[in-house]
């Protein structure tokens, strides 16, 4: 099964801080570096370092001829890119010392989707595709729709969160990848131990990813929970860690592994991935992210499961 990302495209330029700026604040920044990123972007990238075959959809303006270098560079199939004569989506990231970080979007390109496009990337793709979405793009709740009618599986990461997230056709997924914050926006709950009971009584027939950070994940399929926790690592940067964790989870669903093997799969890329500067260029290939599962490089971790 292939997967075709209507993915956002963002220039990041990443400023290395002391400390997150204050209302009112100025500061110096100690470093300045420009990735390729925005979270379609590092997605397609790492379903496709993982060994998936991803078509990315989206649209490159101006200043984002690097976005599509990337692409290509990391085996991403973009023949089904646009180009506009307008800004490219952009992000303005701090990264404090301990590795944490804060992200300022402009949307751009991003924003331009349009129900034609739409139209003509779907018809491109058989019903063996996933469509992988996240919330930095417009018409999200229409590819959700016009997937789900051509029979496509579909997997949306609903970052960033915002009040757009629930007008979406949520019960129409496939998969639902959240983290702590995004899912207890979604369920309407105050407590993380709240979110999943909500939500699977919500949309029982999606399967639930829930990223909680260092305290691990959760992943509902199947009427099973599977929990890991994470390795304990020094963090560079955390910048494209759940992107990572998300690409590499779907390589190993769509490619026949357990939900736990995904699960190990993906929390052994995400911390290679935190352990370097920058997004796109941070991510693992699968052969190193095999062969530092098989030697425990990290440790080893256990995966829970219960009924």
């Amino acid at each position: 099964m292939k997967i075709c990302n209507f993915g956002s495209m963002n220039m990041d330029y990443v400023y290395q801080v002391d400390a997150f700026l204050l209302p009112g604040e100025t500061k110096s920044s100690e470093d300045l570096f420009v990735n390729c990123g925005g979270k379609g972007l590092n997605q397609s990238i790492a379903a496709a370092k993982a060994g998936n075959q991803v078509i990315h959809a989206g649209i490159i303006g101006k200043g984002g001829e690097a976005l599509e270098q990337s692409l290509q560079e990391n085996g991403v199939d973009t023949h089904l890119l646009q180009h506009q004569d307008a800004s490219c989506g952009h992000a303005i990231i701090q990264v404090e010392k301990s590795g944490q970080n804060c992200i300022l979007l402009y949307g751009g390109t991003n924003q331009m989707l349009t129900e034609a496009y739409i139209d003509a990337v779907l018809q491109d793709m058989g019903a063996d595709t996933l469509v992988l979405l996240q919330n930095e793009t417009n018409l999200v709740g229409s590819i959700i729709e016009k997937a789900h009618a051509k029979g496509m599986k579909i997997a949306l990461n609903a970052a960033p969160m915002n009040q757009k997230v629930l007008s979406y056709p949520l019960a129409l997924l496939d998969w639902l990848i959240i983290n702590e914050v995004e899912g207890k926006q979604i369920a309407n709950c105050q407590k993380d131990e709240e979110i999943l009971p909500i939500l699977k009584q919500r949309y029982p027939n999606c399967n639930i990813l829930l990223t909680l950070g260092s305290k691990g994940a959760i992943c509902v399929s199947d009427g099973k929970q599977y929990q890991i926790g994470c390795y304990h690592v020094p963090v560079v940067d955390t910048t494209a860690a759940g992107d990572t964790f998300s690409g590499y989870f779907l390589y190993g669903v769509l490619h026949g592994k357990s939900i736990a093997d995904s699960l190990l799969l993906a929390t052994t890329a995400s911390t290679i991935a935190i352990g370097k500067q920058g997004a796109a260029n941070s991510i693992p290939l699968l052969q190193e992210v095999e062969q530092m599962l098989t030697a425990e490089t990290f440790g080893k971790l256990e995966v829970s499961i219960t009924e």
